[in-house]
């Protein structure tokens, strides 16, 4: 692969007018104001999702494209994005872009992975909160007619042992809530981490299973973690832990979950993200957990708070600004990173390609050959892609992209 590219300058590059930008899902209206801030104006904003087909038949004019959760940018629509520079996923994570598609195409993917994670925390400790004092199904008889008042089954938060399965962003954000209200917290997570306050990492993740009163998940989806939890981890918790997932639907083993409720092994759950999703409102939910009142059951909506979508708005948007505005990619999730300074006065020529010897003396040769002096150079790699950025006197940018090119 080989793709120069010019940074945005009136007089060398597309005229920002030109760029365009698709915004799908919803996209907070302070991605919006930050694009727009920063003079792009053609910008297409849906409130919702479309399907495979009508991407694909949109993308090959698009230059940047913002997505949240459910929009899937697969190998498909990689193939007929002719123009596509980046893609921003206002969101956490970022499963739902095939990213080495996306990086042989040299499109660098961005994310908010720090702007939500008090809304999942907080939403975390609430549910931990409810379900330990049998809230759900108290509710729930309340609305058939019944009077469940009772203190049996029905605990204070105060003095339990909240486990965390993975100690990351959202992970110690729970961390320090559950302290500051009175539990313990041990956690477990893949490398060792400094701890927060008076956490602690336990040996092993059967240790923390068996000292928890409320087990909470925090990884990423990947092979490791795929079931993670099941019916073996089920059987060595407490019995009537609490057991939460907001992370990936695919950790946990959902049946093996309904047989840990049927069988009164929990004394109940809450699962905000589920192995497969509805695609629309208009999609029934399907669940083996809708059997039980005890279990909590929310439409991923863990991070879906106004607070953080304005923030994930804002934080996405800024650096796909500043990726089309100067070429820095810091952050990226699949670029090298690159952090680069302004570029006053001088052209800047992005240059991807593959991660082979002798591109950035080839590079250097004709910069030598046409005595084209260059001002600033940086150069960044991965073991797939190099990313070398080149700052240059402006008289000589067209005959450098030309030749690049």
């Amino acid at each position: 692969m080989a793709s120069p590219i010019l940074t945005n300058n009136p007089r060398t590059s597309l005229d920002k007018s030109k760029i365009k930008i698709l915004l799908l899902e919803g996209v907070h209206q302070s991605a919006l104001e930050v694009f727009e801030a920063a003079g792009y104006t053609n910008i297409t904003s849906l409130s919702g999702a479309i399907s495979e087909s009508e991407l694909i038949d949109q993308i090959s004019e698009v230059h940047i494209l913002g997505i949240r959760s459910r929009t899937q940018v697969n190998k498909a629509v990689m193939f007929h994005a002719k123009k596509l520079i980046a893609v921003g996923c206002f969101c956490i994570g970022t499963n739902q872009v095939d990213l080495h598609s996306a990086l042989e195409k040299g499109t660098a993917v961005f994310n908010a992975p720090f702007s939500n994670t008090r809304s999942v925390a907080e939403l975390v400790i609430a549910e931990a909160i409810l379900l330990l004092r049998g809230i759900p199904e108290k509710n729930t008889e309340a609305h058939r007619g019944g009077w469940l008042k009772s203190a049996i089954g029905s605990y204070e938060i105060r003095g339990k042992t909240m486990g965390t399965i993975g100690y990351g962003n959202i992970g110690s954000q729970i961390s320090v809530l559950a302290e500051a209200i009175g539990m313990n917290v041990v956690f477990h997570d893949a490398v060792n981490k400094l701890p927060l306050g008076n956490a602690h990492q336990a040996k092993n993740l059967h240790v923390l299973l068996t000292q928890s009163d409320i087990v909470t998940m925090h990884v990423p989806e990947n092979s490791n973690t795929k079931n993670m939890i099941g019916e073996t981890e089920f059987s060595n918790m407490k019995k009537g832990a609490v057991f939460i997932n907001a992370s990936r639907g695919t950790v946990v083993d959902i049946d093996a979950l309904a047989n840990a409720l049927e069988s009164k092994r929990l004394c109940g759950a809450a699962i905000d993200v589920f192995p497969a999703e509805p695609k629309s409102k208009s999609e029934e939910f399907i669940s083996p957990l809708r059997a039980f009142d005890n279990c909590l059951l929310t439409p991923h909506i863990g991070g879906s708070t106004m607070e953080a979508q304005e923030k994930i708005g804002a934080e996405v948007a800024h650096k796909l600004v500043k990726f089309s505005d100067n070429g820095s990619t810091l952050s990226s999730v699949n670029f090298p990173e690159v952090t680069l300074p302004t570029h006053e006065g001088d052209h800047r020529l992005l240059h991807i390609h593959e991660n082979i010897p002798g591109v950035l003396s080839q590079i250097n040769q004709f910069f030598s050959e046409h005595e084209i002096n260059i001002r600033a150079q940086h150069l960044q790699t991965n073991k797939d892609v190099g990313y070398v950025v080149t700052d240059i006197d402006e008289n000589y940018s067209q005959l450098a992209l030309q030749h690049l090119s």
